[in-house]
């Protein structure tokens, strides 16, 4: 969509970089200095939204596609470091009313391009197609709004400083609950690569955050944020606000079946499945409610007790 870095924007949504700085090859090497950012309409009934405003100058999204991932390339062939988010054209509509710009300008599409970096999902650019970049960029995005809506839901819990002080349904001690909660999981993981999920409904909302983490023996165990954080703030949210929830944990190890392990919230902490009810709920259709076929080479195993917090205090 538009293309935004620290530079001067020349009408196009492209910043320039300033051409006020001196020769050609000096403005060149000082343009690998600044990022830059492109937000894409992935979806084609965001790029159906945009083509309502006359100055956006594409009218077919395959092509426009095609036309990004040029840009991608090109910024990346000449050593730009470049973020990729996704533009959103109802959030889009309502920045421009809230900040009363003009929405059919690129200046203001840029605007929000450099706002939708700050604040919302990016991913880094680097070199890859755009059919993996595009999935990656939707789950950072989704991944993005799920921890907005989980956060908001422990600050309405309140803070240990708040009139509860520090107890299990505060969103400050329940997010340190949490994390605790995930140490103790992967503890008793053990070694392997491990797929983690967490289900919560709040408010009739259902959350879900996924980790994915690598515990080798004798080394503590290995897992990428934000997706950490997001499971910390959803599993946080099942906690302060005393909901049902749970937590499946899936572990690959080599010339081994998967094992699928499961735990229920309750009383604040996740408690152990029986193997029966583990294979029920991983082999239930969630929409239907109908079984639906065990996986080849998996097994479905009871969930461990995991030691309480309170369990190694004084």
């Amino acid at each position: 969509m538009a293309h935004t870095d620290n530079g001067t924007d020349n009408g196009t949504g492209t910043g320039t970089g300033g051409t006020h700085l001196g020769k050609p090859t000096a403005i060149r090497a000082l343009r690998r200095e600044v990022p830059s950012v492109v937000a894409l309409l992935a979806a084609e009934e965001d790029f159906a939204a945009m083509r309502g405003y006359a100055s956006f100058g594409f009218d077919d999204h395959a092509r426009y596609l095609r036309r990004m991932e040029g840009l991608l390339r090109a910024l990346s062939s000449q050593g730009v470091h470049t973020t990729v988010a996704l533009f959103d054209p109802v959030a889009y509509q309502e920045y421009c009313a809230h900040a009363r710009l003009d929405p059919d300008t690129p200046r203001s599409r840029s605007r929000f391009t450099a706002e939708v970096a700050s604040t919302g999902a990016t991913v880094v650019y680097e070199g890859q197609p755009l059919d993996q970049l595009l999935p990656g960029l939707i789950t950072a995005a989704e991944e993005h709004a799920t921890w907005e809506y989980a956060s908001a839901v422990l600050a309405r819990a309140g803070g240990c400083g708040g009139p509860g002080g520090c107890g299990s349904g505060t969103g400050r001690a329940a997010f340190d609950r949490a994390a605790a909660a995930l140490s103790a999981l992967l503890d008793a993981a053990g070694p392997g690569l491990h797929h983690l999920v967490c289900s919560v409904p709040v408010d009739g909302v259902p959350l879900a955050a996924v980790v994915h983490a690598t515990a080798r023996e004798g080394r503590p165990p290995k897992f990428a944020e934000p997706g950490a954080v997001v499971f910390r703030t959803v599993l946080a949210c099942g906690i302060a606000t005393a909901s049902p929830g749970g937590v499946v944990l899936r572990t690959s190890l080599p010339k081994a079946p998967d094992t699928v392990r499961g735990w229920a919230l309750r009383d604040g902490w996740p408690q152990p499945l029986s193997e029966a009810e583990v294979f029920t709920a991983y082999c239930t259709d969630a929409r239907t409610g109908e079984p639906i076929p065990p996986e080849h080479r998996v097994e479905y195993r009871a969930g461990i007790p995991l030691p309480r917090p309170e369990q190694g205090e004084g």
